[in-house]
C-alpha cells in the first residue's frame, strides 16, 4: 500500500483532499493506482462523514480485470462492490 495526497484544504466543519493510492485489490490479486477527490465534514473535532469521489470504471477495470471492463459502468457492479466494501468496513470497526 502507498498513498499520497495533495490539496488539502478545511476549516471548522469541513475540509477536502486530493489523494492517491496504490494497491493490490485481496479478491483479484490485481494492482490499482487510484486517484480520489475526498470530502470531509467534521463536528466536535471528529470525521463525521468521508466522501471519496473516484472513476469507478478506471478503478473496476484495473481491480477486476476483464470483467470490470466490461461491466464497471454497471450500477449493478457498483452497487456490489459499494455493499462488499461496507460489510468489510463493518467487520473492521468491530
Amino acid at each position: 500500500l502507498r498513498g499520497e495526497f495533495a490539496n488539502v484544504r478545511a476549516d471548522d466543519s469541513s475540509g477536502s483532499v486530493d489523494w492517491q493510492a496504490w494497491y493490490t485489490f485481496s479478491a483479484s490479486g490485481r494492482p490499482v493506482h487510484n486517484i480520489i477527490h475526498a470530502r470531509l465534514r467534521f463536528a466536535d473535532g471528529l470525521i463525521i462523514e468521508h466522501i471519496d469521489d473516484f472513476d469507478f470504471w478506471r478503478w473496476s477495470r484495473q481491480a477486476l480485470g476483464p470483467a470490470g471492463m466490461l461491466l464497471g459502468w454497471s450500477p449493478v457492479l457498483k452497487r456490489k462492490v459499494q455493499s462488499q466494501a461496507a460489510l468489510a468496513l463493518d467487520r473492521f470497526a468491530g
